[in-house]
Formats: structure tokens, sequence, C-alpha cells
């Protein structure tokens, strides 16, 4: 007579893995705002604004000397070269800052 061999079910069928336990690994969080207010020394933000606050200091100073025809070519000429200066140098700042 033959003799069987038995098999049980966890020789045939292998446990079923479990999670192995990791640790959660560190990581490290960005924001998306990291906004400064030392960001705004940029020099060549603040050369900007310098020569901005000399024109228009100047334009002040003509205005009270009575010089009106200089003050309107500079008001003319400001008119156009404000809205510029300003929108570069916005996307300037946003272009170089580090996020």
């Amino acid at each position: 007579m033959r003799k069987t061999k038995r098999f049980t079910f966890q020789n045939v069928f292998p446990p079923s893995l479990k999670p192995l336990l990791t640790r959660p690994r560190p990581f490290r969080a960005y924001s998306f705002v990291p906004f400064s207010p030392f960001a705004m020394l940029d020099p060549t933000i603040l050369t900007l604004g310098g020569i901005i606050l000399g024109i228009a200091l100047i334009e002040r100073i003509l205005e009270r000397w009575g010089v009106i025809d200089l003050v309107d070519q500079f008001a003319k000429v400001m008119r156009f070269i404000l809205p510029v200066t300003f929108y570069s140098t916005l996307i300037y700042f946003f272009a170089t800052f580090m996020f």
C-alpha cells in the first residue's frame, strides 16, 4: 500500500502578506506663498523706485518754481513711463523671486 502524503492549507497557500510596518518618511513641506518683506529690498527694485521718486520730486520742485510748461511735459512722459515701469518691475520681481 502506498503512503499518502498530506498537505496542509498553510503549506499550499502562503499566508497573506502582512503590510510591513514602515516609519513615515520625513518630508519637506514648501509653502506656495513664502512672502517676506525683506524680498522687496532687491537693489533693482529699490533703484527703479528711487528714480521714480526722484522724478516726482523734480516735478514738484519745477511746479513750485513756476515752470509749468516743463512740468506739463514731465506729466505727459510720466503718464506712459510710470505704468510701464510698475508692471515691468512687478514681472521682474515675480520672475526672480525664489518660490
